[in-house]
């Protein structure tokens, strides 16, 4: 995917062949087209060859006139997000981790259905203050930015309100790794394990854990949160990639429903939980 390298000028240029491909099914030429639109003919010279972005308006002009208005929505989409998709760890962070998490908050607040997919880390809205800790000491550490430790564990756990408030509901699938794989202090993570079973009480809000040995119907490439079916938020190692075209967005939700058909829930689920407490306790399970 062309945004994941960061470049928008590939990202135009991918869409601007999606509007050539359209236009070349419907027969005109860009002369044509151009007259029917109204525009100059060398806008959608510039369009198609990445050149100039075009506008939501163009856009719905573009697909009425070649007879492609199903499109739109898509289109439109990609649009919208050409210069905003894809943000580098490096500049979102610059201010520290603070202004990160009140960003996610603005996000949580809008979302009513949230599902989470987190192979390896105990997602942020799950976790403890001390865990927390310990993922942001390691982030401002890794992109060398400003140490704002405390104020951005406190604005974290501030999101954590969400789960409370409102009608929301939120299935969050963690892999069994994420309670293994940590590098936390035995206690920190003996609390942070004790917290996800009283979290699972919680009526509105499901949590599944994908065993070791789970068979996979799809890949876990990465991490992601689904907010609705308006946006996909995918983090990796050098930025943050905001999805919003309708294709992609069905594609993770796909890929979820797979996952949670390879993660146990209930009584299983806190079973791996607590035997992972008491491994790390140094007792055996119940």
């Amino acid at each position: 995917m062309e945004i994941l390298a960061g470049n928008a000028n590939q990202a135009r240029e991918a869409l601007g062949a999606r509007l050539r491909d359209l236009r070349k099914d419907a027969g005109l030429t860009g002369r044509t087209l151009a007259s029917l639109a109204g525009w100059q003919s060398s806008k959608v010279s510039k369009i198609e060859y990445g050149k100039q972005a075009p506008s939501e308006a163009d856009i719905h002009a573009w697909c009425l006139h070649t007879g492609f208005e199903r499109h739109v929505s898509d289109l439109i989409a990609a649009v919208r997000n050409i210069e905003t998709q894809y943000v580098e760890w490096r500049r979102q962070l610059r201010s520290g981790t603070k202004r990160r998490q009140e960003g996610s908050i603005a996000w949580e607040e809008e979302t009513y259905l949230f599902r989470v997919f987190q192979p390896i880390m105990i997602p942020g809205l799950l976790q403890t203050a001390e865990y927390a800790r310990l993922i942001f000491s390691k982030a401002i550490d890794f992109y060398d930015i400003p140490d704002d430790l405390d104020s951005g564990v406190q604005a974290r756990m501030e999101r954590q309100k969400v789960l409370y408030r409102g009608d929301r509901r939120f299935h969050m699938i963690i892999g069994h790794a994420a309670m293994q794989t940590h590098g936390a202090e035995r206690e920190i993570m003996i609390d942070q394990l004790e917290r996800l079973l009283t979290l699972m009480t919680l009526p509105r809000l499901r949590i599944g854990i994908v065993p070791v040995r789970a068979v996979f119907e799809v890949t876990p490439l990465h991490g992601y949160w689904i907010f609705d079916e308006r946006m996909v938020l995918v983090e990796t190692h050098s930025a943050e990639l905001k999805i919003t075209q309708p294709h992609e967005i069905e594609l993770y939700i796909k890929a979820f429903e797979a996952f949670s058909r390879s993660a146990v829930y209930g009584r299983e689920a806190s079973s791996l939980i607590t035997q992972e407490v008491s491994r790390l306790t140094n007792k055996p399970s119940e």
